[in-house]
């Protein structure tokens, strides 16, 4: 699969995707949301939207900090698992219907909201509210752009401001 976009190569790009990265290294410098809901719920989204380089990244980053393959490979299938915290299922609950809000008259249910704030206080939330607009954002770059999954390595854009 080649992509249609180089778009690395891209000043406009280049310059947008630096802002997306600083958003969400603000989430991960600043916020207490734990480290593998943030890489679980960026999961969640990529999964749901086809994204193959963010799932392969997400994937990746998720096993290189520790992450156990059945929590990783369980994502998808997160309501029919026992290994999830309540926590967890909470913050994998809201991510799909905030990523899934063109599918569901009324976007994010009262429901899903209040479990989540059961769980995370109002800091976590705008946390989890903004990397799930975030990894939204990316994946649609990357569906858009047919990036490919597969090549990614971790830490590959740590370098990167």
């Amino acid at each position: 699969m080649e992509p249609r976009l180089n778009l690395s190569a891209s000043p406009i790009a280049g310059k947008a995707m630096k802002y997306i990265a600083s958003a969400s290294r603000v989430i991960i410098a600043e916020s207490t949301l734990p480290s593998a809901t943030q890489h679980m719920v960026k999961l969640r989204a990529s999964q749901i939207n086809g994204c193959g380089f963010c799932t392969d990244a997400h994937t990746k980053d998720l096993l290189h900090e520790g992450e156990s393959p059945v929590r990783v490979s369980l994502v998808a299938a997160w309501r029919e698992s026992n290994v999830f915290t309540d926590a967890e299922r909470a913050a994998l609950e809201l991510t799909e219907q905030g990523t899934r809000v063109a599918d569901a008259a009324g976007g994010v249910t009262d429901e899903a909201w209040a479990e989540a704030a059961k769980h995370y206080n109002d800091e976590e939330l705008v946390a989890l509210v903004l990397l799930i607009s975030l990894i939204n954002t990316s994946n649609r770059l990357g569906v858009i752009c047919k990036i490919p999954g597969g090549d990614y390595q971790p830490g590959q854009f740590d370098a990167q401001e």
